[in-house]
């Protein structure tokens, strides 16, 4: 019989995550996102993505509140979630993801991927991410138990 586990396996050895500077970040939906927390206010973090082929990005804090940090560029959050996503995913699953193209395997960190992709701002509500994130959190409160959790593969071991 074959063995099962709930973590999915990477193909490649993930580098070392900053959990505390970005608890979540995930592919999905044709972007890279997550929850970056922020450096100034323990009570605040910010939900941003990277859209796939356009480019496109968005930041702004669990509370409705626009990045200040976007001037007509993607943030340092948004720069620290697509460098969390290379450590955890590596930059070859990325950028493909990304949809890049040949021309771009290079591409080993955020400001190689925005010179590569130059999108611009796209307002859109943080909730729906937000709440995926809080929704992947209540996993992590759960007693550990033997057995598979799918819904956990997205914690790289």
């Amino acid at each position: 019989m074959q063995d099962r586990a709930s973590i999915i396996g990477a193909g490649f050895t993930p580098g070392r995550r900053s959990v505390k500077t970005v608890p979540f970040v995930e592919l999905t939906g044709g972007r890279v996102q997550g929850v970056i927390s922020s450096g100034s206010d323990s009570a605040r973090v910010y939900v941003a993505f990277f859209e796939a082929g356009t480019g496109h990005y968005s930041c702004g804090t669990n509370n409705n509140r626009p990045c200040g940090g976007l001037r007509g560029a993607p943030c340092k959050h948004i720069a620290g979630m697509l460098d969390e996503a290379i450590l955890q995913f590596g930059a070859e699953r990325v950028v493909e993801y990304l949809g890049l193209t040949r021309e771009t395997e290079a591409i080993e960190d955020s400001g190689a991927i925005f010179k590569a992709l130059r999108g611009s701002e796209k307002k859109e509500p943080p909730g729906i991410l937000f709440s995926r994130f809080l929704n992947y959190l209540r996993y992590c409160e759960l007693p550990s138990n033997p057995g598979t959790v799918l819904e956990m593969g997205w914690f790289v071991s």
